[in-house]
């Protein structure tokens, strides 16, 4: 019977559409296209060479469990990526990220989560520390200043500043993980010979559960003590885990009792932290304790132009005004923004505006959009074009006002409910045709004229104010 690849795909979408957000799907895996499938082989065809990447950057591990789920454990994924060009040719390329030696293998990866102490004979040691979070990268603001100086400061003399222990709290995505790969990092740069060792905490007691489980603690009591710099982010997950407080206790203990350098993140001061042992918080109070707080607008505006900068994007000094002005709790929330922007441009083949900035925000994060009325419309129009707000209400042919009422028209029929019909009662008492003729001229004027679509962007960013 011939296999039905793209009935195949489907159901491989159904599954990858239940663990991932809407947008994320829409964005990610709607424009994909089964190609084929053969001896094992499935092909898939993908907009671009940065579409191909972030999939398999972000999505491997979904995408390779559920092709071995839906089309047998053998399956290897074949990538057929459109390079723009006059003639729109593909090229195809294997799925060989790092994840890709899994799909080569008939066997699936043991479930075990590996344990750092059963690697202690291995030539180099795995710090676990991810390079490309640099202090070089890492942007300084009034929220996170004092945390960015101690920072540096434990980097360039680990153990031997009163900042230790280094405790940075705060919300998810102000920047604690980056900071503590960039501490890293800088250690390993001017300290070759310290043992450098970042984790989750959420790791160490699974490591922990199995270490008990084999039988085996005294191994990574005695792997933890031989660290010299131990980074462990998101020390809270160890709330309520007597056991696991206890060893922890004592490795701490021992670390800094023989200089040795700790750094810990958390979503909440000590004072605040839950079932966890006062000795323990005793001790997470030794040092300095830094709050990383929600980045200013300025610190955002930073962000963002920078990793504008890295992925090569030109995008308006206003539209970046209005993402740092909307997106205000984290990081990441930023960069996720600047990513769905690339996709949706190259995917529909589109520059970065406000409109399209507008709706990615309103689809991506939780963002109270503002209700804008066809009254503050006008309001605004008539302010930026300097005229009185009766003349666009007018019969008026002069050029100016004919422009003005075109670009209210236009604004309301973009930002409202409101039929053509009722957005012409509105603006001069015009019938439809007339709304519509006004709408499809702005919009033809925003794709070859330069300085109007300047004009109009900046009424959207007033708007939105």
């Amino acid at each position: 019977m011939k296999t039905d690849f793209k009935s195949l795909w489907n159901n491989c979408l159904k599954i990858i559409r239940d663990n991932i957000s809407e947008a994320a799907y829409n964005t990610w895996f709607a424009p994909i296209i089964p190609i084929s499938y053969r001896d094992n082989i499935f092909t898939v065809q993908v907009p671009s060479q940065f579409f191909y990447e972030y999939l398999e950057e972000k999505f491997i591990d979904l995408i390779q469990q559920t092709l071995y789920r839906v089309m047998g454990e053998e399956t290897i994924l074949n990538y057929r990526v459109v390079v723009a060009s006059a003639s729109n040719t593909a090229v195809e390329i294997r799925g060989e990220s790092k994840k890709q030696s899994n799909f080569s293998q008939k066997t699936v990866p043991s479930a075990k989560v590996p344990s750092p102490f059963d690697r202690v004979e291995a030539q180099e040691f795995d710090s676990q520390i991810n390079t490309k979070y640099t202090f070089n990268n890492y942007y300084e603001g009034d929220s996170n200043k004092l945390a960015r100086t101690a920072a540096e400061a434990v980097a360039i003399s680990p153990a031997k500043t009163a900042f230790n222990p280094l405790f940075l709290h705060g919300r998810s995505g102000v920047g604690k993980t980056h900071l503590c790969h960039a501490i890293g990092s800088k250690i390993q740069e001017l300290h070759p010979d310290k043992k450098v060792l970042y984790l989750s905490a959420h790791l160490f007691k699974v490591q922990y559960t199995d270490a008990t489980r084999f039988n085996t603690v005294n191994d990574f009591i005695n792997f933890y003590q031989g660290i010299d710099i131990l980074i462990i982010d998101d020390i809270q997950e160890l709330s309520g885990l007597v056991k696991t407080q206890n060893t922890f206790f004592h490795i701490f203990n021992h670390l800094h009792q023989n200089n040795k350098q700790l750094i810990m993140t958390s979503d909440c001061a000590p004072m605040n932290m839950v079932d966890m042992e006062e000795r323990l918080l005793t001790r997470f109070r030794w040092g300095l304790t830094s709050l990383l707080e929600r980045p200013e607008k300025e610190l955002r505006k930073k962000i963002l132009q920078q990793k504008i900068l890295a992925d090569g994007l030109s995008i308006s000094e206003p539209v970046i005004d209005y993402i740092a002005e909307n997106v205000t709790d984290n990081v990441r929330d930023l960069e996720g923004i600047v990513v769905s922007l690339m996709a949706h441009s190259i995917i529909n083949d589109t520059e970065i505006n406000l409109t399209l900035a507008r709706r990615v925000i309103e689809q991506s994060i939780r963002f109270e959009v503002r209700k804008i009325t066809v009254q503050k419309i006008q309001e605004v129009v008539c302010n930026y074009y300097n005229i009185k707000k009766e003349l666009i209400q007018s019969r008026s042919r002069k050029r100016e006002i004919v422009q003005a009422r075109q670009v209210a028209m236009y604004f309301t029929k973009e930002h409202t409910e409101l039929s053509l019909s009722q957005i012409g009662s509105h603006i001069g008492m015009r019938n439809h045709a007339t709304v519509l003729h006004a709408y499809n001229n702005v919009k033809g004027l925003l794709e070859v004229d330069k300085s109007f679509r300047s004009n109009v962007e900046e009424i959207e960013r007033i708007l939105h104010n």
